[in-house]
């Protein structure tokens, strides 16, 4: 790796997460992002970890780590206090916090991200193409679709006053609309002053429905814009919240190459992982064919995608009612241990972040450990 004299900040490191693993990915309950230190702080040294312990930390201390990622977030819920002497996370933070070390999680923006952990665990099973099994609305800024009824010969007017005020931009292109003719009808009351007919006689008019894409951030100057250009008394217009194609998700569904025995799938990835203990569900005979992946603990989210015999769940921990559930639908599952199968992605994460701060080493924890061993 070439070397370099440019120096890193804490929030150098922040962003190229944000671009690997983004935080609007994650969680609506997680606790993403930096979760202490100081953003302006020079970063010299980084290591990765699934757990922030006590050991993790007098780690950090001796190899004099500026900045530690921690895949589960040693700060999840509110805290009231940060002692040294606390048999809870928080000491490992106060500690980190003593010696410079800035700490950043990822967790559950790192599962749904690509090259995150369920795509490594899916790489591994030799799979080459997968799907999400469920999607995160990762939309960022919203947008709103306006629909407005305007005369014909208004038309032009009511939509260059939308564009000037901001609407109608999709990605590159701009003046973006739909028109269609119809016809509109009204009445107008006795205190009315219609810009076509009479008060107290329905009226039918030649109208274009005009539809455009606008950023919510901007939608009252724009809806103020159409209305003082339109010619009607009370214009008549719709908004309707617009959601983007979401392209990505938690869990990773795909064909495994060459099918299979649950035996030897689930001994490849104990190699694989280093799994102390692997356990399964289901005949050991049994030939796979598609993996349903979500590292960590599965829950009930396999169960919402109609599984078939020949689908294997591969995940790090299952419920024993689960367990039963997966019997009973016939298919199998492979379960390595929650941490086992979080761990493997923090070497493929170490040399993206390294790719990305030339000149900084970027370490992988040696105390960081499954907690769980084999007797």
């Amino acid at each position: 790796m070439a070397r370099t004299d440019r120096q890193y900040s804490v929030s150098d490191l922040c962003r190229t997460m944000d671009t690997l693993a983004p935080e609007n990915l994650a969680q609506a309950w997680d606790n993403v992002g930096l979760l202490a230190g100081d953003p302006a702080a020079r970063v010299r040294r980084a290591m990765l970890c699934i757990d922030l312990t006590s050991d993790v930390v007098e780690e950090a201390t001796r190899e004099k780590i500026d900045f530690l990622l921690a895949y589960h977030p040693p700060i999840f819920k509110p805290i009231t206090s940060l002692r040294a002497d606390s048999k809870r996370t928080d000491a490992a933070v106060f500690q980190c916090i003593r010696h410079g070390v800035a700490i950043y999680a990822t967790h559950t923006a790192l599962d749904a991200a690509d090259g995150g952990t369920n795509d490594v665990l899916a790489s591994m099973c030799g799979i080459k193409k997968t799907e999400p099994l469920e999607y995160v609305d990762q939309s960022g800024e919203r947008h709103v679709k306006v629909v407005v009824y305007v005369p014909p010969e208004n038309m032009e007017r009511v939509a260059q006053a939308i564009f000037n005020a901001g609407g109608g931009h999709i990605g590159n292109y701009s003046h973006c609309s739909y028109r269609s003719t119809g016809e509109g009808t009204f009445l107008g009351g006795e205190n009315t002053n219609p810009a076509i007919g009479q008060p107290g006689r329905l009226e039918k008019v030649e109208e274009v429905r005009f539809e455009t894409i606008v950023p919510e951030r901007i939608l009252p100057g724009v809806v103020d814009a159409m209305v003082c250009a339109h010619p009607y008394e009370e214009p008549a217009y719709d908004l309707y919240n617009v959601r983007p194609k979401p392209a990505r998700g938690f869990g990773r569904i795909g064909n495994i190459p060459r099918p299979l025995a649950l035996r030897t799938l689930a001994r490849k990835l104990k190699r694989a992982t280093g799994a102390a203990c692997t356990q399964i569900i289901g005949s050991p005979e049994r030939i796979v064919g598609r993996a349903v992946i979500l590292v960590g603990a599965a829950g009930s989210i396999p169960f919402r995608i109609g599984l078939q015999e020949s689908d294997v769940i591969i995940t790090g921990e299952i419920r024993h009612h689960d367990a039963l559930t997966i019997n009973r639908l016939g298919c199998t599952a492979i379960a390595l241990n929650h941490w086992t199968s979080e761990r493997p992605v923090l070497t493929h994460l170490a040399q993206r972040i390294a790719e990305h701060h030339p000149g900084i080493p970027v370490i992988l924890s040696q105390t960081d450990r499954e907690p769980f061993q084999p007797i």
